[in-house]
């Protein structure tokens, strides 16, 4: 991290008779005010909350009405100076380029004369300071939280991080507990992203790992931040989910994911309905490598034993076909496709019940009868869709209730009464137990991503 002073060199030092020693009354006197009336300025030194008023109505709209809100309260200065927040806070804007932030945008050197002038005492300094710490850590928040999505299929940019007016993202700073707590946690981020952001700053980190952690940070911007509700997060390189209720893992459990050429893809989308006693629609690549065979082999008994549907088309009304109405040798060879279905029940591949949220990959969460793949450290044998070690607990945490099907009959549609966000990632580095789990880069995104990267450079370089 870098520290700042009037040399850059060094923390600041807070002359504590020079600031503003009755700023505890000035508060406590403003927040007992009633709604409309002017702030109370107290005794000491109240050219100093004058200014900060002052220097307010002079601001930006959303600053101005923040402090308005709060009866001119000085958000970062402590006591008899400003608190160790503002300093963080300057070291943070210094190195946002580990942020993926453009620190030249943020104006480090403005801030860290601004503070230095403050130390002098002067009431219009100590006022300005504290307003561009405001207005510095809102345009902050903002660009962190401005992302397209790393790489993520998104179904709507609702779920993308919202990003806040400089009133709501100062709003939510106030509202801390601790705001230093909260700036060194990046609360206005999703919880993983202050481990992977302090182990990039590490200056001993090596250049590979560095690199895999700038990836890994770009990955978590897409996350929602700490303070949204509920979500469902699918780490793929983890092959794990996550129940997550306000910035909280309410549960968790293993999962099965697609293979490294059938990957899980990146996306994002909102779990809408549940769909108890599923058909499994077999991926026609199955059908031609599974299938086809053990009808080449067993004939017509073999889709019997597996209550296998043969099917006229994909649409939602097909007509089911006798085999002998099927050129098994043209499937067998990849000729032909087919559709093939597999009615509800006892080893059924989708199990009890499949988890939907609408989109044009064809991907869902769903049961598994294959539950001893779980066991496995590594899980990536599906076709793509994200297999659950248990469903049915899953389906209580969305629905608050027991998912249980009314009858025997097959694809009951069970509305979900308010959209669930579900996240589709791939996290090759993340926070576990106090240190940063490197993970195997199984689906080959952190090669292909550094290799687009380094290529871009070069052409930068060549046009220079």
């Amino acid at each position: 991290m870098v520290h700042r002073s009037r040399t850059r060199a060094g923390r600041l030092v807070r002359p504590a008779h020079l600031l503003l020693p009755a700023l505890t009354a000035f508060a406590a006197a403003s927040l007992a005010a009633p709604a409309g009336a002017q702030p109370f300025y107290g005794s000491g030194h109240p050219e100093v909350a004058a200014a900060v008023q002052q220097s307010a109505r002079s601001g930006g709209k959303s600053v101005r009405a923040f402090y308005e809100a709060r009866r001119y309260r000085p958000l970062w200065i402590r006591g008899n100076g400003f608190g160790p927040e503002a300093d963080y806070l300057f070291e943070l804007v210094a190195s946002a380029d580990l942020d993926g932030v453009d620190r030249g945008r943020l104006r480090p050197a403005r801030l860290a004369q601004a503070l230095d002038r403050a130390q002098r005492g002067s009431p219009k300094a100590l006022a300005a300071a504290e307003l561009l710490l405001s207005e510095t850590f809102a345009e902050y928040v903002q660009a962190m939280r401005r992302t397209r999505g790393a790489g993520m299929h998104i179904e709507t940019e609702a779920l993308l991080p919202a990003v806040p007016t400089d009133q709501a993202a100062l709003e939510a700073a106030a509202s801390a507990r601790s705001l230093d707590q909260y700036l060194r946690s990046f609360g206005w981020m999703h919880p993983y992203y202050a481990g992977l952001r302090n182990a990039l700053a590490n200056p001993i980190l090596d250049q590979q790992n560095a690199e895999r952690l700038r990836l890994n940070l770009e990955r978590v911007r897409a996350l929602p931040a700490g303070n949204q509700g509920r979500y469902i997060l699918v780490d793929t390189a983890a092959a794990q989910l996550y129940m997550y209720e306000n910035g909280q893992v309410r549960d968790t459990m293993r999962v099965v994911v697609g293979k490294s050429d059938q990957q899980t893809p990146m996306m994002a989308g909102f779990i809408r309905y549940a769909i108890l006693n599923p058909y499994w629609n077999i991926p026609p690549d199955l059908v031609a490598t599974k299938v086809a065979p053990g009808v080449a082999k067993q004939g017509a008994a073999y889709l019997k034993a597996n209550r296998y549907q043969i099917l006229s088309d994909w649409s939602e009304t097909p007509t089911v076909l006798a085999s002998t109405k099927v050129d098994w040798r043209a499937v067998l060879a990849g000729r032909e496709e087919l559709r093939v279905r597999q009615l509800p029940g006892p080893g059924n591949g989708m199990g009890n019940v499949k988890f939907m949220f609408p989109n044009d990959l064809g991907i869902y969460l769903h049961d598994t009868p294959d539950k001893q793949l779980m066991r496995r450290a590594s899980r990536q044998f599906s076709s793509g869709c994200v297999r659950l070690e248990d469903a049915a607990r899953l389906g209580r945490w969305l629905y608050g209730k027991p998912l249980v099907a009314s009858s025997s009959a097959p694809e009951q549609k069970v509305q979900l009464p308010e959209p669930v966000p579900v996240y589709l990632t791939y996290l090759t580095a993340a926070p576990e137990a106090g240190r940063i789990a490197y993970r195997p880069d199984t689906y080959g995104r952190d090669r292909a991503e550094l290799a687009a990267a380094v290529a871009v450079q070069g052409r930068m370089r060549g046009t220079r």
